[in-house]
């Protein structure tokens, strides 16, 4: 008998609800925090340096905002799930610290890069280089918790590099064609002129790209997991989450359209889609599991305090956080003109 057949009440929904805050927190973070990550990996591909000054200034008022959705999904794992913390961090350690050191270095560059001019070559290969490798130590993070991950007696039992498998570099190189698109569509809505044209053209094969990474996720888990399997075709399943690959293709079609088209707008939102419908599908795949084919949600949750004290600082200051990211979302609205800047 399952431990959701067993628990009742507040020991049964509060993990659902704190499970709900973490990825809540890693979907806005990915989306938000990644088309300017995506313009920091498209950096190499815009050499002149006033494109690069608007795709900089285009994304100045939001990227520190952006970051605040990486410490919710984290600190929420921590406070409501140790257990699944106390396991996964472990063994992603090496892809986690790599990351982290790269977001620094982006930071620090984003901020040097103006005061540094026209000394600041290295600053725009700190920039890119950090979008890149954070980008892709994500997707090895990923991968290496789809993966599953080596445990015994509530720790983690596997090797520093157990993460490194051939599933993981594909996850890892598949966020950053994502990420890349995110900032492509985001530089199709947010410019104009040759800089507009040039994210068109990049935001293309990038789309056809993102597409085939998902293709190639989605039939290498179910074949390389039965679980997966059985939980995406067995019937009426197959019925029952049909929505899923269709909207997929649909969110495609739309943003190639977008970005052929006069809707700039539609480029972007459709891509953000395409995250958030693929965030949707991992997460039919692993639920109810924290820890993949091992450790459930209700196997790694917190005491009750511990969720119920998550969850009234969640009540208090998500709504603000919300807010403050819509304010400035709606006052930097519109398209950063050639000699404009926020910075």
């Amino acid at each position: 008998m399952s431990a959701e057949e067993v628990l009742t009440g507040s020991a049964y929904w509060l993990p659902l609800v704190c499970a709900a805050i973490v990825a809540l927190g890693v979907v806005l973070y990915v989306v938000l925090d990644g088309f300017d990550l995506g313009i920091g990996i498209l950096f190499p591909f815009f050499p002149r340096e006033s494109d690069r000054d608007r795709m900089m200034n285009s994304v100045a008022p939001f990227w520190d905002g952006n970051e605040t959705w990486l410490v919710l999904g984290g600190n929420g794992l921590f406070v409501a799930f140790p257990l699944a913390y106390a396991i996964i961090m472990p063994a992603l350690y090496v892809p986690l610290i790599t990351m982290l050191l790269a977001l620094v270095f982006r930071g620090v560059a984003f901020e040097f890069r103006w005061v540094a001019k026209p000394h600041h070559r290295k600053w725009d290969i700190a920039f890119a280089a950090g979008s890149i490798v954070a980008g892709f130590c994500q997707g090895l993070m990923l991968g290496g918790l789809l993966d599953g991950i080596e445990h015994e007696q509530r720790q983690f039992a596997g090797g520093a590099f157990d993460f490194l498998t051939p599933f993981s570099v594909i996850c890892g190189v598949g966020l950053v064609v994502g990420y890349a698109l995110l900032g492509a569509t985001w530089l199709v809505m947010k410019t104009t002129h040759e800089l507009e044209e040039q994210a068109r053209r990049y935001g293309m094969p990038l789309l056809i790209g993102l597409l085939a990474m998902i293709v190639l996720v989605s039939v290498w888990t179910p074949i390389q997991y039965p679980d997966v399997a059985e939980r995406w075709f067995s019937w009426p399943n197959v019925v029952y989450l049909s929505p899923v690959p269709i909207v997929t293709a649909v969110l495609g079609w739309i943003c190639w359209r977008g970005l052929r088209g006069a809707h700039t707008q539609r480029a972007f939102y459709s891509a953000v889609a395409l995250f958030v419908i693929s965030f949707i599908g991992l997460v039919i795949s692993l639920y109810p599991y924290m820890v993949p084919r091992s450790v459930t949600l209700w196997d790694a949750s917190a005491s009750v305090q511990s969720q119920v004290f998550l969850l009234v600082g969640v009540l208090i200051l998500l709504p603000l956080i919300i807010g403050y990211t819509v304010f400035v979302y709606h006052t930097f609205r519109g398209k950063l003109r050639e000699g404009e800047g926020y910075h």
